[in-house]
């Protein structure tokens, strides 16, 4: 159907229903269900869960509070992560974020080759423990953690790092979290592309894939590229070690070398 005959539907006219599709115009619930029936949408699943989002109170969540003091790109990847139903995370140099200790994650900050005030830093690391809360919520988590991550050393001495594995590994414990190390043998290939993340929502948003950066990363739903990066951390999950045998890694490192 033409924009212009879909508008008229409505008693819109153009501009109105062009920035609706933008996403810069809100419209209510009812709305979205009105429109719907007259287009011929089948799919009440969709309908109504596009509804409930139009009727959602825009600025809710805790991240808004951080507007202010981040990129929009930021802000946009950590709603997009506090909805999701799954994540699919991968990192090839250091722990993913959602699986840092509170020490891990400044020293991460802090030490980070651009430079940030102490403040600047106090809001980031924040920002990454608050986005831990969906560790606790029923969201299927697959994480894919680097081997190599483990030998990190720091200056404050290696309890930071003993902190850190055992966090991964009762993450690793919760039945809804699949954890996965990638073996120090792995060909460099693996991973080369940088880190991923892969964001599952309900029914009928699309899915997302954001690969990192110091921008605050790239999201993207478009099928093809979120097709090649699935493809991507399929490959690197398929040469990573199983999740039992994840954790007695994590558990030898935790111990450490026998007497």
């Amino acid at each position: 159907m033409k924009s212009g005959d879909a508008a008229r539907l409505m008693g819109w006219d153009n501009t109105r229903l062009s920035r609706i599709l933008r996403g810069t115009y809100r419209i209510s619930g009812e709305e979205v269900r009105a429109f719907c029936e007259k287009l011929g949408v089948d799919d009440p699943e969709g309908v109504a869960e596009v509804a409930r989002v139009a009727d959602e109170p825009a600025g809710q969540g805790w991240w808004t509070a951080y507007k202010d003091r981040v990129g929009q790109n930021y802000l946009d990847f950590i709603e997009l992560e506090a909805e999701a139903e799954m994540l699919q995370v991968q990192h090839p140099v250091i722990i993913p974020g959602l699986l840092q200790s509170p020490g891990y994650a400044r020293e991460m900050i802090t030490r980070a080759p651009t430079v940030v005030s102490p403040a600047q830093a106090e809001t980031l690391a924040a920002i990454r423990l608050s986005r831990q809360a969906v560790l606790s919520k029923a969201v299927k988590i697959h994480a894919l953690v680097p081997e190599s991550a483990l030998h990190a050393a720091f200056e404050s001495g290696p309890a930071l790092m003993r902190d850190q594995i055992r966090k991964l590994i009762d993450a690793s414990q919760m039945p809804h979290i699949e954890l996965q190390l990638i073996p120090l043998t792995t060909h460099p290939t693996y991973g080369a592309g940088g880190a991923i993340t892969l964001l599952s929502h309900k029914h009928p948003w699309a899915k997302v894939a954001s690969v990192d950066n110091p921008l605050g990363g790239t999201h993207t739903d478009d099928a093809e590229q979120v097709d090649l990066l699935e493809k991507e951390f399929k490959a690197i999950a398929g040469v990573a070690l199983p999740v039992d045998e994840s954790r007695g890694v994590l558990t030898r490192y935790l111990e450490g070398p026998r007497k």
